[in-house]
């Protein structure tokens, strides 16, 4: 297994596990900072590795009307000043091959998305970057399949590589999460991360948006950690009602500490087999 670092922590084997938490979509400089701190201060007292996430575009969302975010730019200025002002490693998605040179100079970790997991152009030009790739496993697609991914970046020279998952479409609006794909994708030799929030999404079923049902969250997370993860991803809000994004999915703040202490506490049962 190959350890991943990430700013002065790594990832992997033996290290603690990782936090990726943060709002779906920047909700402007100040909210995103006030939720990036409160997570932070979560992480710190637990012990916790913490990389802030928010996207700067929601290129998929399911209306041409949804919020989208602030965009490149500006999205990049927002993530820089949370970046130096917590002092902690950020992520973010990029779409485009364009997008990437700009995200890289500010970004430790490029994400792809699920929907993107196969676009070879643009695995690549992340890879090329030097930077962390993460990449969500997409619903379509068997964790076997994810090994295809790896020797993409791997292609460009580039080891430093995490897999995400997020869960496979069951039938209409509906994701479920196959334990079985942890150790499947562990075994080609990189860091698994767990989106516990996007796998509780039912994608879609509010018409015009997404739906979810953020109650589960705690129950798939105790899951996912026996079954042997090397981080958590998770969207964080003060207050889900009014996120601009995925709000049914998201959880509160309020929640996160009892959430995450009771990963460790797994964690701490489960590490000596993984």
């Amino acid at each position: 297994m190959n350890n991943v670092k990430i700013a002065d922590f790594e990832v992997g084997p033996g290290n603690p596990l990782l936090l990726l938490a943060g709002p779906c979509v920047l909700e402007g400089y100040e909210r995103s900072l006030y939720i990036g701190k409160r997570t932070k201060e979560i992480a710190d007292r637990l012990g916790i590795p913490y990389v802030f996430k928010a996207s700067f575009d929601k290129a998929n969302r399911s209306s041409y009307k949804g919020f989208r975010g602030p965009g490149l730019k500006e999205g990049l200025a927002i993530l820089k000043k949370i970046k130096e002002e917590l002092n902690v490693p950020v992520i973010s998605d990029v779409h485009t091959e364009e997008q990437v040179g700009p995200a890289a100079k500010v970004l430790d970790v490029i994400q792809i998305p699920a929907f993107l997991c196969r676009q070879t152009d643009l695995l690549y030009a992340a890879a090329k970057t030097g930077k962390t790739v993460n990449v969500k496993k997409g619903q379509f697609m068997a964790p076997g399949d994810m090994k295809n991914v790896i020797d993409k970046i791997k292609s460009a020279g580039n080891e430093r590589i995490m897999l995400t998952e997020r869960g496979v479409s069951f039938g209409y609006n509906n994701l479920v999460v196959d334990m079985r794909a942890f150790p499947i994708m562990r075994s080609f030799g990189y860091p698994v991360i767990f989106d516990a929030t996007h796998s509780v999404q039912l994608p879609g079923a509010g018409g015009t948006c997404s739906a979810g049902n953020s109650e589960y969250v705690e129950y798939l997370t105790r899951a996912a950690v026996g079954a042997g993860v090397d981080g958590l991803f998770m969207e964080v809000h003060d207050n889900p009602k009014e996120a601009l994004s995925d709000g049914p999915n998201m959880v509160r703040l309020d929640d996160l500490a009892g959430i995450l202490e009771d990963a460790l506490a797994i964690h701490e049962i489960t590490k000596k087999h993984f």
